[in-house]
């Protein structure tokens, strides 16, 4: 049998080479990688802005202003204003209209600006949470896709080498190599899809917080000028 070149030994040639089993299973973690390379970028891109929008609005909000123009400025354009704002404007449409129906009672008027609130808040931290499952999942799932396309690989070599008289390592190495392409193709995969998972989840977590905290505070306030 005739050695094996550092040509043959290339990573291109050995995924070239590779049996289609293991083809298939590199492809997919291909295209999982991708995906979630597309899912990272524009998630940053997302919760860069959302932050910036939150500081902006919460910098306008505290410097004490005029509630109802604030309200009037943040309708006329709620969705380049962020998450927070539309938090805000959902309470304060629900104060508003309360007052314009008469209602007086302070439990009553500050029962529905509450409500529409966190119904917003919920849509708003789910829309964030929006494609984190799929780099969960990318994360979990990936080193055993590419384990399956490791363990099928060594088979096939194994399988291949009952035919001949004799076993060298020469003749094991090249169908061992590629089927450890497929391990690593898919710990490149689930790497960097599991450190934006844990790094996007704790972005959220603070955001959460921040709108928690400013629909108390923003309660607190009306609840002052119903008095």
């Amino acid at each position: 049998m005739q050695p094996t070149t550092p040509e043959e030994m290339s990573i291109i040639s050995l995924i070239i080479n590779a049996s289609l089993p293991v083809q298939i299973i590199m492809l997919i973690l291909v295209i999982i990688s991708v995906l979630s390379w597309t899912y990272i970028i524009s998630k940053r891109i997302a919760l860069k802005r959302a932050r910036n929008q939150t500081r902006d609005f919460e910098d306008a909000f505290w410097k004490g202003g005029d509630l109802t123009t604030l309200h009037q400025s943040i309708a006329q354009n709620s969705e380049q204003e962020g998450p927070l704002a539309r938090i805000f404007e959902a309470g304060m449409d629900e104060f508003l209209k309360a007052r314009r129906n008469g209602v007086k009672e302070a439990n009553a008027l500050l029962e529905g600006p509450n409500r529409a609130m966190r119904a917003t808040y919920q849509r708003e931290l789910d829309a964030m949470d929006s494609n984190l499952n799929f780099l969960a999942s990318a994360g979990s799932v990936s080193p055993y896709i590419g384990l399956l396309g490791t363990v099928w690989g060594i088979m096939h070599s194994f399988i291949g080498l009952s035919g001949t008289a004799q076993a060298t390592l020469a003749a094991v190495a090249p169908g061992i190599a590629e089927a450890l392409i497929a391990t690593a193709i898919g710990l490149f995969a689930a790497i960097p899809a599991v450190l934006a998972y844990n790094h996007f989840s704790n972005d959220i977590d603070k955001m959460a917080s921040r709108f928690d905290s400013f629909i108390d505070e923003f309660l607190n306030i009306l609840q002052r000028q119903v008095r």
